[in-house]
């Protein structure tokens, strides 16, 4: 019988992803291991491999298509001597219920029929018997199902499901097109030329709409939610306490100088690349910074993993420089490059991007003195670099020119104490002002 390709979990806490591409085609012969296609989740575009061997017999999910739910069917393989008569009746129905958390809410009621009059309470409509759903108004179907719904305008909302748990599944659409039934209300048509919508967005007061200009509503990627989200949820729960400090980098600027300009030298280190290692090895000398907080315990690592944040087209990234501190000034930068272009390109691993024990956000490049971060949780402290200029100093009593770098570092207070986070700023200005010590 016909084999099920069900859309893979790349990470532990995926739960639906985009199918940007497919690389095979149907009838190509796929054997165990062979890439089939490009998957994209919230961090990074990642290659699925086929796990059983056959001829591709039929792709169910078209490439492009965002919100494939985890262990749903994006394809059927047959299996030797089978031809395409098999797929005929098969079940294409997923192999489990996608998490009711995450998936989109396609049951919700249009917005523009709130702009309807309604009817009085006492007198609700008929509604048609209800699809089975997650218990908070999320409906259970199948990709195939959702895309021949939206092709044909149909609302899942007023289709009963036959399939597993309910769920509404392929036939179930055919059937609604044969009766008539499940066809959505056509949206309302705006009463002016580039006239918004009747009912703004999601945060929007509805008074303020007429004093709005007209506008573009970008939806939000899976990325950027998932930035929101993790943010917000940082910012709100977490304790954030900030130390500044500005550093002389001039003893540093001339030490990159001199090995960048070395003869032969294969390398171009960055102040960043200074930067991490004395972030490493600051941590190595205050442990007590080097921690994550949980309900029963503080984490006290024995590394250090450094987390660098990278913009990336929608939002950002942080992949991961491991045991920064056990590497020397050229390595991290040869890492650090190849992170970031794979960061860029949307090609990191979970490994590269995952875990992490601190994490540095470096603004210089844009001209920013200084900015503070939010936490990338479970970590308990970032540092955020501002930018390298000539300021006006004392020296000696008498006045002077050196170039400062101001930082700031925001730490999880409920793990980290205001004199622990000091003590980490001065350890740190210590070895960018005396960075021989980075050669030790």
């Amino acid at each position: 019988m016909p084999i099920k390709v069900l859309m893979p979990a790349l990470s532990p806490t995926m739960t639906e992803g985009k199918l940007a591409k497919w690389l095979v085609k149907e009838g190509d012969t796929v054997e165990s291991g062979d890439v089939m296609a490009e998957i994209e989740t919230d961090k990074a575009t990642m290659e699925v491999e086929a796990v059983d061997e056959g001829t591709l017999g039929k792709i169910l999910v078209a490439e492009g298509t965002d919100n494939v739910a985890v262990n749903s069917v994006i394809a059927m393989l047959l299996e030797e001597g089978e031809d395409a008569s098999a797929l005929e009746g098969a079940d294409t129905s997923d192999a489990a219920p996608p998490p009711a958390a995450e998936e989109p809410n396609e049951a919700a009621p249009a917005p523009e029929k709130k702009a309807e009059p309604a009817p009085t309470p006492a007198s609700p409509p008929p509604a048609a018997a209800p699809a089975a759903s997650s218990g908070g108004g999320r409906i259970f179907a199948s990709p195939l199902a959702k895309r021949l719904a939206k092709m044909e305008g149909l609302d899942l909302g007023q289709i009963s499901g036959s399939g597993p748990h309910g769920r509404i599944v392929k036939r179930d659409i055919e059937q609604a097109l044969a009766s008539g039934t499940g066809k959505a209300a056509p949206a309302a048509a705006p009463t002016a030329a580039g006239e918004a919508a009747a009912v703004p967005p999601a945060g929007i007061d509805e008074g303020m709409l007429g004093l709005l200009p007209e506008y573009e509503a970008v939806p939000n990627t899976g990325m950027r939610k998932t930035i929101a989200k993790r943010l917000t949820a940082s910012a709100r729960d977490i304790p954030h306490f900030n130390v500044t400090a500005d550093i002389e980098i001039d003893k540093l600027l001339g030490l990159r100088k001199e090995l960048n300009g070395r003869e032969g030298a294969d390398y171009k280190i960055s102040v960043n690349d200074f930067v991490i290692k004395a972030v490493a090895l600051a941590l190595k000398r205050q442990p007590d910074c080097n921690v994550a907080y949980t309900d029963d315990a503080i984490l006290k690592f024995n590394r250090a993993d450094i987390s660098m944040a990278v913009a990336v087209d929608g939002g950002l990234i942080t992949p991961i420089i491991k045991d920064a501190g056990s590497k020397g000034l050229a390595k991290i930068s040869e890492e650090a490059k190849e992170l970031a272009g794979k960061a860029r390109d949307g090609k990191l691993q979970p490994q590269e991007y995952q875990g992490g024990t601190f994490s540095i956000s470096n603004l210089g490049m844009f001209g920013v003195k200084s900015f503070n971060s939010i936490i990338n949780a479970p970590q308990g402290g970032i540092l955020s670099v501002g930018a390298g200029e000539q300021r006006a100093v004392v020296k000696d009593g008498a006045l002077a020119v050196a170039t400062l770098m101001s930082v700031t570092l925001a730490v999880d207070h409920r793990c980290i104490d205001g004199a622990t986070a000091a003590a980490f700023v001065k350890e740190l200005k210590g070895i960018l002002e005396d960075p021989l010590q980075l050669m030790l």
